[in-house]
């Protein structure tokens, strides 16, 4: 995996507004894999989905070209100040310590500030257009 950039995903106000019931379950995905489309970057699962589904659950709720770049999901939870950010540099840590990262959340108080490695998302709007520019920035 070294040297590979790695996206770190949340799904809750990313992938859908808010809780993304109903028809706006997982909207934004394949507007998400569709940004991706000939970029290269890993994908781990930094939801809070992790905790309730198996990483093949997941897989098969994303669409295949977005299933196909994930790597795997952060671990446990972490308890204390800036949750998410510890989450994801324990990953790299055990996994590729000196990766190019950034992390696509809604959860902007669960990171220090600045992180310039936040790519953050409107809990209500989730993946839009904005946020396509500044990972096709990153990995462009």
């Amino acid at each position: 995996m070294t040297g590979a950039p790695v996206l770190f995903l949340d799904f809750d106000g990313v992938l859908h507004p808010g809780s993304g019931l109903g028809d706006t379950r997982l909207m934004h995905a394949k507007t998400l894999q569709a940004a991706l489309d000939g970029l290269h970057v890993q994908v781990v699962i930094s939801s809070s989905w992790r905790f309730h589904l198996s990483m093949q659950e997941i897989r098969q709720e994303l669409p295949a070209g977005l299933a196909q770049r994930v790597v795997g999901a952060t671990g446990p939870a972490h308890i204390g100040r800036w949750p998410r950010f510890h989450e994801i540099k324990a990953w790299l840590d055990h996994h590729d310590p000196l990766a190019d990262w950034r992390a696509l959340d809604d959860a902007v108080s669960e990171f220090p500030k600045p992180c310039p490695q936040l790519i953050a998302c409107h809990p209500q709007e989730g993946f839009g257009p904005r946020r396509a520019q500044e990972l096709a920035r990153w990995l462009g």
